[in-house]
């Protein structure tokens, strides 16, 4: 029974190899799913118990599913040795495909490895002011090359050493292909070297249109969510090339500007009237500012040499020099106003809109809400208490205002 089976293999002799093959492949793919699942599923479980991140960031970036592809490889590799009537060049082809499969397993093993040593890496808050993201994708893309590589080596039966000579020659080749990751390499190191960036800052590049916080830094690009949710990629080395604003001073200060200006009709503005003055010194903010003042003026007028029934020699309070005061002590009794920086109303040089009295100060925080509801509340009150001191914001005229004037009639023109 087993002699006529015999003959009939050495007759078809191709066939018995391919079938042996095909057997040993498919052996080998059940051993993918068994390690898979023991790996994937055991892992995983223990790592959903378990309180630590690092077995969390294994699962999460593939690195057990890939390292589920080695065994097969191995059954493969060693798998043809014991069929000793296998053709040595079939043996020797199927030998150099799957060593060249575990290498490219290895190699994504790997990288898969690095992404999860990044993933933990990220999870320490003092880590991320110093991303590494971008010199590990200098590290896969190395790996990739080493590894494509060797598998040409080993599927051409060649030393790898062979074809290293010849990449000398092509340099210049290779420089221009990864200009750009050569770049993002040195512009990297220059970003991460110089606490240039961050993931969490508030960055704005004009120049490409960006306005929002950086979400990612990779080696070839940083990636920026915009106010509006839109995402801003921007070329790494870019920012080293071109210039652009970064807010985390101002986050990390503790206060946020402001820097603003009312605008006052100069027609409004005057010396104040003996009884203006009485009234406004009963102002809690004005009472210190207007008594030193009257004990200044008084003093300065007292000079028999003044002449005190013209205007022009004498010294009085003004609305606007007293609408500065108030505003000063306003902004220093202000809760939300920073007290430990730049705080000063200063009056800027007129122009065809009027007066500007800029307001140049500080919120005591850098939400953004809550600044741009102080700064409103802040600008409603000065706004309404303008006509208190005699004073009018300038507004340029606008279509109610001409729509009252009328032409007057030439004498030629018809009725």
């Amino acid at each position: 029974m087993i002699e006529p089976i015999q003959d009939w293999l050495q007759q078809h002799e191709l066939i018995a190899q391919l079938s042996y093959v095909s057997g040993l492949l498919f052996a080998a793919c059940l051993l993918y799913f068994a390690t898979r699942w023991v790996l994937l599923g055991g892992v995983r479980r223990f790592a959903e118990r378990s309180e630590t991140v690092w077995d969390d960031a294994l699962v999460d970036n593939g690195v057990l599913g890939r390292l589920a592809h080695i065994p097969p490889a191995l059954l493969v590799y060693y798998g043809v040795a014991f069929f000793d009537q296998l053709d040595d060049t079939l043996a020797l082809l199927v030998q150099r495909v799957a060593f060249s499969l575990l290498i490219v397993v290895a190699a994504r093993a790997i990288t898969a490895f690095l992404s999860a040593a990044n993933t933990i890496y990220d999870a320490t808050p003092e880590n991320r002011s110093k991303p590494i993201k971008g010199y590990l994708q200098v590290v896969k893309i190395a790996l990739y090359l080493v590894a494509g590589l060797l598998v040409v080596a080993t599927l051409m039966d060649q030393s790898p050493l062979l074809f290293l000579s010849g990449i000398g020659a092509m340099t210049a080749v290779l420089l221009l292909v990864f200009r750009d990751t050569i770049l993002s390499l040195v512009a990297s190191v220059q970003l991460t070297g110089n606490d240039m960036i961050h993931v969490g800052d508030w960055i704005e590049m004009p120049a490409y249109g960006a306005d929002g916080d950086v979400i990612d830094v990779a080696l070839h690009t940083v990636k920026i969510q915009n106010w509006d949710k839109t995402i801003t990629t921007v070329p790494t080395h870019a920012l080293i090339a071109n210039s652009f604003r970064n807010w985390r001073g101002m986050s990390e200060s503790g206060g946020r500007r402001i820097k603003r200006s009312l605008y006052i009709d100069l027609s409004t503005v005057r010396f104040l009237e003996p009884d203006e003055v009485e009234r406004l010194a009963e102002w809690s903010m004005l009472s210190d500012y207007i008594g030193r003042k009257r004990a200044e003026i008084e003093s300065y007028n007292s000079d028999p040499a003044r002449n005190a029934g013209v205007n022009a020699d004498i010294r009085r309070l003004t609305n606007i020099g007293t609408l500065r005061a108030y505003i000063e002590a306003y902004l220093r009794a202000h809760t939300s106003i920073h007290k430990g920086m730049t705080l000063l109303v200063r009056q800027l040089q007129p122009s065809e809109l009027g007066l500007p009295i800029e307001i140049y100060c500080f919120t005591n925080t850098t939400a953004w809400n809550d600044y741009e509801g102080i700064q409103a509340d802040l600008f409603d009150h000065l706004f309404a208490i303008l006509p208190e001191l005699g004073l009018r914001a300038f507004q340029s005229p606008a279509g109610s205002d001409l729509s009252g004037l009328t032409s007057k009639r030439t004498p030629h023109e018809s009725p």
